[in-house]
């Protein structure tokens, strides 16, 4: 469906965001009295800010992208670790700090937070980098700013740890936004697959986080059916 129908199919369902928007399209969720939460950022899920000959494209992308997400009022903007290519992990942390250290001074001056996704390199992106929680976590350390943090994908951390709700309640003070979908399969919020989702988003709630958690899942049969079973179950 289109963006437009995509907002409206959102907002019917009580939804108040849809997110992961390109320049050209950030300012459509709007028109339909809902926002984006979070904004694309330069790079890709293999090519991203793990290795130093990236950092020039991706700060200067970003120093121009910062300030049209701030003008379009959305809060967060998504960057992703890239592939190890036989990178050791160590060195693609310090990799990474470094280049993020460059943009988050104008992301603080801006008002929007740098968010890395958590990816599971065992069954989708094989080979990513930032592919555990602690690895983020010590990004974050690296980082040393509030304008860094996580996205915890329950989906993709269920496929590489597992112990989802005791992993929010350690460190949900690096998680900024979460995202959703059944595992295994990676569809549904439903009794097929493993993941309790009612007692994961009471469990958030109880962090006392005030952020986006996003609905990011392939649905089985009709997508608006879906989509309003997932919100009804992660409405605590």
């Amino acid at each position: 469906m289109s963006l437009d129908e995509l907002c409206e199919m959102a907002k019917d369902v009580g939804i108040g965001s849809v997110e992961l928007l390109s320049e050209d399209q950030l300012r459509v969720p709007a028109k339909h009295g809902i926002t984006c939460a979070v904004a694309n950022g330069p790079g890709g899920i293999t090519k991203g800010w793990n290795r130093l000959e990236n950092h020039d494209e991706l700060v200067a992308k970003s120093e121009a992208l910062l300030p049209k997400v701030a003008a379009a009022g959305i809060p967060q903007m998504i960057v992703f670790s890239g592939n190890r290519a036989g990178l050791p992990d160590a060195e693609g942390l310090k990799n990474c700090a470094i280049g993020l250290r460059r943009i988050t001074p104008l992301a603080d001056t801006c008002g929007v937070t740098v968010i890395m996704e958590l990816l599971n390199s065992k069954v989708d992106h094989g080979d990513y980098m930032c592919d555990r929680t602690a690895w983020g976590v010590e990004l974050c350390k690296a980082v040393g700013s509030d304008r860094f943090k996580l996205l915890y994908d329950i989906y993709h951390m269920q496929v590489m740890e597992g112990d989802v709700i005791r992993t929010i309640r350690d460190n949900h003070q690096y998680l900024a936004h979460y995202h959703t979908a059944g595992n295994p399969g990676r569809s549904n919020l439903d009794d097929t697959q493993e993941l309790n989702y009612k007692g994961i988003t009471e469990a958030i709630v109880a962090t006392g986080f005030k952020g986006w958690l996003a609905q990011e899942f392939m649905p089985r049969g009709d997508a608006r059916t879906a989509l309003a079973a997932a919100v009804r179950i992660c409405d605590v």
